[in-house]
């Protein structure tokens, strides 16, 4: 591959909220230059969310999940290249992230289960995965790696931006007036809390169009109480594991009917969002939210009465809000092959600008 030209790229996205794979197609110089492409969702069936979920902390069986895993990724490619009328040969790469089952960053460990070696034999093409460990292994966060995807969709618009994305766990762009001004970090849960929540005490997958939360009622004294963790209080850039706050949510909801529990989750996501303001270098102007929390209507309202600017789905602007972080996998594929960088200091405590990948060719 090279510089300065336009190249096609399919992105993976399996996401925290454990819903299903996320595959785009993109074309892209690497860096301001992108033409979306088509894109499509493969929702998990129930047994291989609770397979997928039983290794979570790489517990139990990995190995087996992680085959099963990556063939359902390599289907879903196939299904998405079908859409497109693109032949495999037509693609140049192909961004994996897997899935994430452990992530601590700061004992150096990111853990994303995903065979790129079996998925480029599989679809014959080249595939770039582990793109958070290079980050980690020279001190970084791994997370998130979205922002450089952001900022190549923020040309044009009015700055600084904030572009956040409410997945499992919440992750904030912060996009400054000059061109690299950056600083990106996690903000805290978003889905995956109310989903577990809805799962444990209702038997529904999600909290669907936030109903369960619009009927409860937030207790404040306990929503201070997940306010009070230390994590808010760290300097960014940062990030979470997906069940970083799984014991003291279950702590905070404990004696709670299904819809004051639900109610008390939004209204904390909504919370961490405020409170990571305060790290930014500048108030944005706009917020622009993608991820599977737009949808959700009691975090918008919340977000729109507490951030006090313009919250906005990142549908509006054409872009496509479930596409987003696999399409942003595409991009960043296609920046490891060139050798460009993926992280920064502002973005994941890297000591530098850093690439990362492994790149897996076929045959």
């Amino acid at each position: 591959m090279t510089t300065g030209q336009l190249h096609t790229a399919v992105g993976l996205m399996s996401g925290t909220s454990m819903d299903g794979i996320d595959a785009a197609v993109i074309r892209t110089d690497g860096e301001l230059a992108v033409e979306t492409g088509p894109a499509l969702t493969v929702p998990y069936d129930d047994g291989f969310r609770a397979r997928l979920r039983s290794v979570l902390g790489e517990r139990g069986d990995v190995a087996g999940v992680e085959a099963e895993l990556t063939d359902r990724h390599a289907e879903a490619v196939r299904r998405l290249l079908s859409v497109a009328g693109l032949a495999p040969a037509q693609v140049d790469v192909v961004g994996f992230h897997g899935h994430t089952i452990r992530h601590e960053p700061d004992k150096g460990v990111t853990r994303q289960i995903g065979d790129g070696a079996r998925l480029a034999a599989a679809l014959g093409i080249p595939v770039v995965d582990r793109l958070r460990y290079d980050d980690v292994a020279a001190g970084g966060e791994g997370a998130p790696l979205a922002p450089a995807y952001h900022r190549a969709l923020a040309g044009g618009l009015e700055r600084p931006l904030a572009v956040l994305n409410l997945g499992g766990v919440g992750n904030v762009t912060w996009i400054g007036p000059g061109e690299d001004d950056l600083l990106a970090f996690d903000t805290g849960p978003a889905n995956a809390l109310l989903d577990d929540w809805a799962r444990r005490t209702t038997g529904a997958a999600c909290d669907l169009d936030g109903r369960l939360a619009a009927a409860g009622t937030v207790d404040t004294a306990r929503l201070d109480r997940l306010m009070a963790h230390g994590y808010f209080g760290r300097r960014p850039p940062k990030s979470l594991d997906r069940d970083e706050f799984a014991a003291i949510a279950g702590a905070a909801t404990a004696g709670l009917a299904p819809a004051d529990g639900a109610a008390l989750l939004a209204a904390f996501t909504v919370a961490t969002v405020e409170r990571a303001v305060a790290w930014l270098p500048q108030p944005p102007r706009r917020w622009i939210v993608c991820g599977g929390g737009r949808r959700n209507p009691v975090l918008m309202a919340g977000l729109r009465r507490r951030l006090g600017v313009p919250v906005d789905e990142a549908d509006i602007l054409g872009w496509d809000g479930d596409a987003l972080e696999a399409q942003a996998f595409g991009y960043l594929a296609v920046r490891s092959r060139l050798g460009l960088p993926i992280s920064w200091p502002g973005t994941t405590r890297a000591p530098r600008p850093l690439s990362g990948g492994r790149l897996s060719l076929p045959g």
